[in-house]
């Protein structure tokens, strides 16, 4: 008989720890959704006393999303799990996930504290959890590293306490396969009470093991999986649930397991979160990296053409794509555009999101000759990294050349008062920049910008990503146009209402 597997996904808490990633409220709730649509069964909301910020997240998400059960990390203390309580009481199905270390070198190192000490804490807060909420997950941090023997009694104790799953996490990446399948099945065959509770494992990618590990703890007793989409996290990130998966389903004969992911919904989510975070997908990544479905060999496109399982072991539809390829252009109606927004999944838009969407899209075609499916998702990402414009761009005019000193003039309005500056730079981009932060009255960082083409072609829409720093927090910017220029300077203009917004710098 199959069994069915819960998918705990912890993009918005552990994926946001990427380094770099700063999502706003709007972002966070709008993958949320996202995750909700893809059919997750836990949404790891975030760290609620980490900040105002992550609490109010937490909250938000636990208010909106209905489907899901929605989990708030805590350390081992009772003002932490106090706090999570608070963000998660309002979901539908909330959770408490609490943690502590259990590994030698953390115990030694970081919590200073002994093995009874630490299996003590671990239940006696489980106890303090359940008081709130019958849904109670521990994690034994570090448990990769951990002695078996102490993570029998742990376990046992926490689910004595109330625990209803107990994550099993590899913390650092250091298992292998083989290594971890084994831990799990240990766990399975010592903990005397473990039918009381799900098995859970948490895979880094720290040597490139996260999907294989969680795959072989599958294989050993594990009930629920964790992972992020596109594999962020702290360091290496984590094991992609678009990895785990369609490794299930693609391989159902060798696992036999169900679960309640819509694939179909995979290649959209994982689209909307590299567009949101600023965290490109290579090309080369599974599943759902642009060459996943590519075939540039003739001999792989002989053997495709004749039969598509020569090299394609999943289908593109499975996860989201088509490989239908209706080519839009300026004399495309808006019935033609509306179907190939649902041919491409995105069948959430309100009529006014696909009207906008559409006057994108023809303002476009005029400057392209044909517009194709990934000009199309450009269009309809920027709308969603989108915030609300304390600043607007209104005219720019650029002097450059090899034997001048470039030159910006840029006109931005707030508040219906239009404001020009202008400004030199090493380069149209660098004084674009500098006219635009004299106008907002702001000396920010560039710590990184990336430019890339959408499609080939001359005519190809230039996609622009900035992340600027300011006061110790980074803020991502994206903007998108047939002109290079003009796309940088949106993308800094999204970084500065970004700011304006999340910080409060400026008054509305």
């Amino acid at each position: 008989m199959e069994k069915q597997i819960k998918i705990f996904d912890t993009t918005l808490r552990d994926g946001e720890q990427t380094p770099g990633v700063n999502l706003n409220l709007h972002e966070k709730l709008e993958i949320a959704a996202q995750l909700e649509r893809l059919g997750v069964d836990v949404i790891e909301a975030g760290f609620a006393v980490a900040s105002p910020g992550d609490f109010e997240a937490v909250r938000e998400v636990a208010r909106h999303i209905k489907k899901c059960t929605i989990a708030s990390l805590a350390r081992t203390m009772e003002k932490d799990i106090d706090r999570a309580w608070e963000a998660v009481k309002e979901a539908a199905s909330p959770r408490i996930h609490t943690f502590i270390a259990t590994s030698d070198i953390h115990m030694k190192h970081k919590l200073r504290m002994t093995e009874e000490q630490v299996l003590d804490r671990a239940a006696a807060m489980v106890r303090y959890a359940k008081k709130y909420c019958e849904d109670i997950e521990f994690s034994p941090e570090d448990a990769g590293r951990s002695r078996p023997e102490f993570l029998y009694r742990i376990l046992e104790a926490v689910i004595k306490a109330g625990a209803t799953c107990v994550n099993i996490p590899d913390t650092v990446g250091y298992t292998v396969p083989h290594e971890f399948g084994t831990l799990i099945n240990g766990i399975k065959n010592n903990v005397t009470n473990i039918d009381k509770a799900d098995i859970s494992v948490h895979c880094h990618n720290d040597l490139g093991l996260a999907a294989a590990n969680s795959l072989a703890a599958l294989e050993n007793g594990a009930t629920q999986l964790e992972c992020t989409v596109n594999g962020l996290g702290e360091r290496a990130g984590n094991a992609a649930i678009e990895e785990l998966i369609m490794a299930i389903g693609t391989r159902k004969d060798y696992f036999n397991v169900n679960h309640s992911i819509d694939t179909t919904q995979i290649y959209r989510t994982s689209k909307l979160v590299s567009s949101l975070t600023g965290i490109k997908v290579q090309p080369n990544k599974a599943i759902v990296g642009s060459n996943a479905f590519a075939h540039e060999s003739g001999i792989h496109q002989h053997g495709v053409l004749s039969e598509k399982s020569t090299y394609e072991i999943m289908t593109p539809e499975s996860i989201g794509l088509t490989q239908n390829r209706m080519i839009l252009g300026k004399l495309s109606g808006r019935h033609a555009f509306e179907e190939r927004l649902k041919e491409m999944g995105y069948t959430a838009l309100s009529k006014e999101e696909i009207k906008k969407a559409f006057e994108k899209f023809k303002a476009l075609a005029d400057k392209k000759k044909i517009v194709l499916d990934r000009d199309i998702e450009a269009l309809i990402e920027e709308k969603v990294s989108q915030v609300p414009e304390v600043f607007e761009l209104v005219s720019f005019q650029i002097n450059s050349g090899n034997k001048l000193i470039s030159t910006a003039v840029v006109g931005i309005k707030r508040n219906g008062v239009v404001t020009t500056e202008a400004a030199t730079g090493d380069g149209p981009v660098d004084a674009a920049f500098n006219a635009m932060e004299r106008v907002v009255g702001l000396d920010l960082k560039l710590e990184d910008y990336g430019l890339k083409a959408v499609t080939e072609g001359k005519d190809a829409l230039g996609e622009v990503t900035v992340r600027v720093s300011l006061k110790g927090g980074i803020f991502v910017g994206r903007g998108i146009s047939t002109d290079v220029i003009e796309a940088s300077i949106k993308a800094y203009l999204n970084a500065i209402n970004r700011i304006a917004i999340e910080k409060n710098e400026y008054g509305s």
